[in-house]
Order: structure tokens, then C-alpha cells, then sequence
């Protein structure tokens, strides 16, 4: 069954792949990138099952035809700024306190700053702090955030920061989520699971939107960074949120699971 799906969940669908494949015998072939790379993946005719992608994209692909009404929500994804595992616990409460940490950062990581909005918004931030130029030198952009977490795990510096979706923050090992971005500067998008109108297995894929979004994996969605979104909220953010969300190369993901979404107790 072929999935495209933004970065922001490669890690939640990686970890029932294979709960998924005991309860139905198929294998899920995804593709994972920026919201963006997905939809004209998509529109060019790519196979699809499922769509996961921000909740304003799965709309407008609805309202013409692309997706079936059949949808379902993972949650609301915060972008947040991670340290390594060692480091002492960042103060970002407040906008000093963050350009204070972030100046006495020997390197600060992030995704594509063209392509990758919490990228894009981290760019912004960096601008309206004014240390936009203080920090260019020190920025370290990969083409996506889950490579760069990896980056900032393996940088031995003291500390070093990164920022990324909360998502790709708790499924990077080595680093710890540091803190939520001041309430000025904070960012979250809401993200859907879709059935494809062109779908060759439609049943199966209905059972995945289910299993991705339902109750029974509602723990292991908290657990690796997805918010619950009230359903008025949901309908509100369709119409309301920008589209776009994390960047990056299209990339396969491994076979299995998280030891089969750790014997379908699917986290504790």
C-alpha cells in the first residue's frame, strides 16, 4: 500500500508499519518530504493510498476531487527548539531568554529555510530578534529536520540548539525537547490523513487512516509530539492554516516497526 506522508509523521507511520502489516498482511511503501514536494508528487500522478499531509491541503484536494471525503486527524504538531541529551535545560520562556540562549549557541540547526516553514518561521524569528546576522554564521540548515536533529546529536559542542516539529525532536535519539517557542514566536500545524480518490487498495487504506488516527493509537501520538485537536477546531483550521509543513528529500522508509509498535501496546 503506498503512503505519502510529511516528515512531521515518518516517525508514528514507521512504528506501525509492521502493527499493520500483522493485521492486514500488507506492507506500506511510503514516500516522506515537505508538504509542498508531497502535493505535486501527488497532482503528478504518483501512487497513493493515503495522503498525510497539513489539514488545509487535505481541503483543497477534497474540494476538487483528489482525495475522498474520508479523512481522519493525527494532531497538532508544535515546531520547538532541541538541545542534546547532556545539556542543561534551556530557559526560552520569554524572547530575551531565548536570544540569549541562542547567541551563546556554538551552532544552531535547522531544516531548508526556502522550503521548510517551521524553517522559514525560525529565519523569521532569528529577524525580528535581531540577530539574524549575529547567528548566519553559526546556522547549519540540512534538508530536513529529522536530518538535522541527527546533526545536532552528533555535535559534541556545549551548547549547540536545533529546532525542528516536536515530532521529529522525540524521535531523534541523543537530543532532548528543550522548550516550546515563547508565545509570540509559536507555531503549530495541524496534520490529516487522507484516503486517495485513486486508491488501488481503498479498503486497506481505510483501515490505516483508522489505525493512525484512532483511539487505540491515541497514547503513542501524544507520546511522540501530536496534540488532540477538538473536531470544531479541526473544521476551523482548514480554512485557517497556511499550508506547508516540514521539508525535505523524498526518502523510503525502513521495514517494521518500533518492535511492532511495541507489541501493539503502541507505547505506555
Amino acid at each position: 500500500m503506498n503512503v505519502l506522508c510529511a516528515s512531521a509523521a515518518q516517525g508514528l507511520v514507521r512504528a506501525l508499519q509492521g502493527v499493520f502489516l500483522e493485521f492486514t498482511g500488507a506492507r506500506i511503501h511510503g514516500s516522506f518530504g515537505s508538504i509542498g514536494q508531497l502535493r505535486d508528487s501527488f497532482l503528478a500522478g504518483a501512487e497513493c493510498d493515503v495522503l498525510i499531509v497539513t489539514a488545509p491541503v487535505v481541503g483543497e484536494l477534497q474540494a476538487n476531487g483528489r482525495l475522498a471525503e474520508s479523512q481522519g486527524v493525527l494532531g497538532r504538531v508544535h515546531t520547538a527548539l532541541a538541545t542534546r541529551g547532556d545539556a542543561p535545560r534551556l530557559d526560552v520562556s520569554t524572547s530575551e531568554a531565548l536570544k540569549a540562549a541562542l547567541l551563546a549557541a556554538p551552532a544552531l540547526y535547522c531544516a531548508d529555510m526556502q522550503r521548510c516553514t517551521s524553517s522559514k518561521h525560525f529565519g523569521a524569528m532569528l529577524r525580528e530578534l535581531g540577530i539574524y546576522d549575529q547567528v548566519k554564521p553559526r546556522l547549519r540548515s540540512l534538508a530536513n529536520g529529522g536530518e538535522a536533529m541527527r546533526e545536532l546529536a552528533a555535535d559534541g559542542r556545549p551548547g549547540a540548539i536545533g529546532c525542528a516539529q516536536t515530532t521529529q525532536i522525540r524521535y531523534t535519539p541523543g537530543i532532548n525537547l528543550a522548550g516550546s517557542l515563547p508565545p509570540q514566536f509559536e507555531l503549530a500545524m495541524v496534520y490529516s490523513a487522507a484516503l486517495s480518490a485513486r486508491a488501488v487498495q481503498p479498503d486497506k487504506a481505510q483501515r490505516f487512516i483508522d489505525l493512525l488516527t484512532g483511539a487505540r493509537t491515541r497514547v503513542m501520538r501524544t507520546q511522540v509530539g501530536f496534540e488532540a485537536v477538538p473536531e470544531a477546531e479541526c473544521r476551523a483550521a482548514e480554512c485557517n492554516q497556511q499550508q506547508a509543513g516540514d521539508a525535505g528529500s523524498v526518502v523510503q522508509p525502513q521495514a517494521g516497526g518500533e518492535a511492532v509498535a511495541r507489541r501493539w501496546g503502541f507505547f505506555r
